[in-house]
């Protein structure tokens, strides 16, 4: 629950080792925050982000939870296991996901396996979780790291994009669904973000960087709206870009 002056008391990062979470989670962290979890695989890795918050904010508890993002059937589990280590969840950032470029499709089709489980199903899994829990307080708000690369999937990396053409398309039915619970959803679409997942890869145009997301995200968190783009300038291009002819789509550089 948010105290006297608006602040959020308990956050959470699923995906305790992104990048792009944890420059979020650097700027939502403010004075009055009573609880932060990183809830990730590599808890080592982890570890160096809890020294760094408790350095700044010694009065602030911060708490590990290990999961497998890849693991559905446990993410109801997992929401339990934090709601009973802070009680009521206030504000929560969704950074789990795989990117895996380069994998030869057609040689081995089950390696797309873990980018659907991850990006997708259990992602889908956890958001159900947490809505479960924020609607029992009556309050809460999930902010979910969607990309660009499902506004339209590109042929460059199919797999990835149709994983997140999925899941933010679920993100925006299921804020639909929780009007008038006092739970909502912020859908991030960031365009290409340079990030150690990202290291080697060619950017794209109109690139931005984790703390650009992050600041994005802390001024639209407190907010009434539903999606933010990163850069802004992206929601104008692919308004263009996601109603063009096949013919012309297929032409593109993409």
């Amino acid at each position: 629950m948010k105290n006297g002056v608006g602040v959020a008391q308990n956050i959470v990062l699923f995906g305790g080792t992104s990048e792009i979470g944890q420059a979020i989670i650097h700027k939502l962290v403010k004075p009055g925050v009573s609880h932060v979890v990183l809830v990730s695989r590599d808890i080592d890795a982890a570890e160096v982000q809890v020294a760094e918050i408790a350095e700044r904010y010694p009065d602030m508890e911060v708490h590990h939870v290990r999961f497998n993002a890849d693991d559905s059937a446990s993410m109801i589990h997992v929401v339990a296991e934090v709601a009973q280590q802070v009680g009521d969840i206030d504000v929560v950032v969704i950074a789990q996901g795989v990117l895996q470029e380069g994998v030869d499709y057609y040689k081995n089709p089950v390696a797309l396996l873990p980018v659907a489980d991850v990006n997708f199903t259990s992602t889908m899994v956890l958001m159900y979780a947490l809505a479960a829990q924020m609607r029992s307080q009556g309050y809460g708000k999930m902010v979910l790291l969607s990309s660009v690369a499902g506004e339209r999937v590109r042929k460059g990396n199919p797999v990835y994009g149709a994983t997140k053409a999925g899941i933010d398309g679920f993100a925006l039915a299921l804020d639909h669904e929780l009007i008038g619970s006092g739970v909502s959803v912020l859908v991030v679409r960031p365009g290409f973000v340079t990030t150690k997942m990202t290291k080697g890869m060619d950017k794209a145009p109109f690139s931005t960087d984790a703390e650009t997301v992050a600041t994005a995200v802390e001024k639209a968190v407190s907010s009434s709206r539903t999606v933010i783009w990163v850069p802004g300038l992206l929601q104008y291009m692919f308004l263009i870009l996601k109603n063009l002819p096949t013919a012309v789509w297929r032409r593109l550089p993409l």
